[in-house]
């Protein structure tokens, strides 16, 4: 079978061509992401998949997975190919804006979740701010997992919230979600019970060491974090500090090696480290929290 599908292969054919292909190109998870791409160019699921195993592509699904085959075999990301990426179990659309959720943030939303539902019930709505949303999936995943709660989300790029609103729509959240243009906290009014935030961490200079699918793809503004990588934690904890309600919680994203200096910005914000970091599947020690005592 020739490289670009023009032979008539079968479904399963061509999924382990591409698979092939992929991995000879030094491609990660080479089968998974053909069998996504394969999917995807044919508008089928992974029992489509299987039950059409058999069948011929046709000219035109052809045409499009080797489309797909050849942006992957250039680094391009599949979660990019696609438009869409699954986080905390939910559907969320990108954008040029926005970067790939990575499962290492869902420790943000399960330290969030652990923290908050220790606490007792304020006999109030409950209120969120994701500071530097993106694509909206840190806050959806906690409205989703939070049903009485109303959160807000802030971003520098307008198309980032556009990007966000829609996936609030998409998840049925947009009467719990706003979203709001400022830079991290500034346009807030507190409380806030809890604040949370994947914020630009990557030290400028590392930027371009990082790998072809992260500084080619994703927005540099949501990775670049000044020359130490601190920049944005320097600014938001003091912000989140003063919007939280006594109580209340901040939660951050932390790089690797990043979590000790983090909970020094925070205790200088006179926020109280009342436990560790949550470490993510790797051992990293990934989210990083911090409380704002009662006066």
């Amino acid at each position: 079978m020739t490289a670009d599908f023009d032979s008539g292969p079968s479904i399963e054919r061509a999924r382990r061509a591409l698979a092939a292909r992929l991995q000879a190109a030094g491609i990660e998870d080479p089968s998974l992401d053909a069998r996504l791409l394969v999917g995807a160019a044919l508008g089928l699921d992974l029992t489509g998949l299987v039950v059409q195993a058999e069948r011929y592509l046709t000219p035109e699904e052809a045409v499009r997975l080797e489309g797909y085959a050849k942006r992957r075999l250039a680094h391009e990301p599949v979660a990019r190919i696609l438009g869409v990426r699954e986080f905390w179990g939910l559907p969320f659309r990108l954008s040029e804006a926005t970067l790939v959720p990575r499962p290492d943030t869902e420790t943000v939303v399960e330290l969030a979740l652990e923290i908050f539902r220790e606490r007792a019930n304020a006999g109030r709505r409950p209120r969120i701010a994701d500071i530097g949303t993106g694509s909206g999936a840190i806050l959806l995943a906690l409205l989703h997992e939070i049903p009485d709660a109303f959160g807000v989300g802030t971003d520098l790029s307008l198309t980032a919230l556009h990007t966000a609103r829609g996936n609030a729509a998409a998840l049925g959240l947009s009467d719990r979600a706003g979203f709001v243009a400022c830079s991290y906290a500034a346009a807030l009014r507190g409380p806030f019970d809890l604040i949370v935030s994947n914020p630009p961490y990557i030290p400028a200079g590392e930027i371009p060491k990082l790998s072809i699918e992260v500084r080619e793809h994703d927005p540099h503004l949501a990775l670049d974090g000044g020359n130490d990588g601190y920049d944005a934690y320097r600014a938001l904890i003091p912000q989140a500090a003063e919007r939280l309600a006594p109580g209340g919680i901040l939660v951050v994203e932390a790089g690797r090696g990043q979590a000790g200096d983090i909970e020094t910005l925070m205790a200088a914000a006179a926020l109280s480290i009342d436990r560790p970091p949550k470490t993510d599947l790797a051992g990293i020690p990934r989210a990083v929290s911090a409380r704002k005592m009662p006066p």
